[in-house]
């Protein structure tokens, strides 16, 4: 009897028994599930825009692309300061310490800030004070993400900090002064203005090449001559008598008049 107990533990344990297959099934199988949570968890993206995002409490009434008049619709005490060169306006407000706010619409809201361009809301930043009832990054993720439906994308940002990029904005998360903030950015407009930057440097740059490359106009005074900068005539006017002219127009104007020949 001991001898045929003895063989049927051995039957069971042999791997091709029906036991043996279901255990390495179910091993195979947890191997998998892990494997994926884990390339999931690699290769999350977000494929939002702005426009998918739904009216959040954690927004306060603000959303990316309203004006600069809806905003003061939401604060009344709102002051914009002029546009820069680029089309960029900046400000802040403070409903923790401004007294003609309404705190109890910005309710543990220390500070807002809200970047423009072209007068529509390109970024918003609000922070809150030590008392707003959240006790890490994380927990306030999950909450930013809740409400705005976000997906489980986030990459860490500056040490403490946690970021969301998604199609035309990114979200940004982390604690200043023991407070929570977070920032919503919209991406397209941020690239509409590294265009414009772009461009202004290139021009910039260009202008001191074409000033040097442009022809400078030589005039002589003695016998109302004028000659272009290449010409080594020009060269050996008396310093005295050597006047310079923006361009030919300006040395027409002047009552010059161009030299018939020039030895270059």
């Amino acid at each position: 009897m001991r001898a045929r107990s003895a063989g049927r533990v051995r039957e069971l344990k042999q791997p091709g028994s029906l036991p043996g297959q279901l255990c390495n099934f179910a091993a195979s199988l947890l191997f998998l599930l892990i494997s994926s949570g884990y390339a999931y968890g690699q290769t999350a993206q977000c494929s939002l825009n702005l426009a998918d995002l739904p009216p959040a409490t954690e927004l306060l009434g603000f959303q990316l692309g309203m004006t600069k008049e809806q905003v003061k619709v939401r604060i009344p005490q709102v002051v914009f300061g002029k546009n820069d060169e680029f089309g960029v306006s900046k400000t802040t407000v403070n409903p923790y310490f401004d007294p003609r706010i309404d705190k109890s619409t910005f309710e543990n809201v220390r500070s807002i800030s809200l970047d423009f361009l072209d007068n529509h809301l390109t970024s918003l930043w609000i922070g809150y004070d030590s008392s707003f009832n959240v006790a890490s990054v994380d927990e306030f993720v999950k909450r930013i993400s809740q409400s705005l439906h976000l997906p489980a994308a986030w990459v860490s940002w500056h040490t403490t900090g946690q970021q969301l990029r998604c199609n035309n904005f990114q979200v940004t998360v982390r604690l200043v002064a023991d407070g929570p903030s977070f920032r919503i950015l919209d991406t397209g407009a941020e690239d509409v203005l590294a265009a414009r930057r772009e461009t202004k440097e290139e021009q910039e740059s260009a202008a001191p090449e074409a000033s040097k490359g442009a022809t400078e106009i030589l005039g002589d005074k003695r016998n109302k001559i004028y000659y272009g900068a290449g010409c080594q005539t020009a060269t050996k006017i008396p310093g005295p008598d050597r006047v310079t002219f923006k361009d030919a127009e300006a040395a027409d104007k002047a009552g010059f008049k161009a030299a018939k020949a020039c030895q270059q």
